[in-house]
């Protein structure tokens, strides 16, 4: 399998509702969430603060923050609801 390099990747925090984690990672043109890099899986953490500094690490200054809920699923809507919102880190 070949990797576009080209790609635009989003760095992105996850959080779902009623979660105990946040995922970490960046989001491609489809909405896959992947690692920050070829080599590396989705980070999982257990804080936002956790994950932001995560990201400041790896000398990132900004992010997508988005919350889903899988309650909209469990009533039948036709989409999930996210809530994002672009932050400073």
């Amino acid at each position: 399998m070949s990797v576009d390099t080209t790609e635009e990747l989003t760095p992105t925090i996850i959080g779902v509702a009623d979660s105990t984690h946040y995922l970490v990672g960046c989001l491609d043109k489809q909405h896959n969430l992947v690692g920050l890099s070829p080599e590396k899986d989705v980070t999982v953490l257990n804080s936002l603060v956790e994950a932001k500094d995560f990201l400041r690490d790896h000398n990132i200054s900004s992010a997508l923050l988005e919350f889903q809920t899988a309650y909209d699923e469990m009533c039948g809507n036709p989409s999930p609801s996210r809530v994002t919102e672009r932050i400073s880190l």
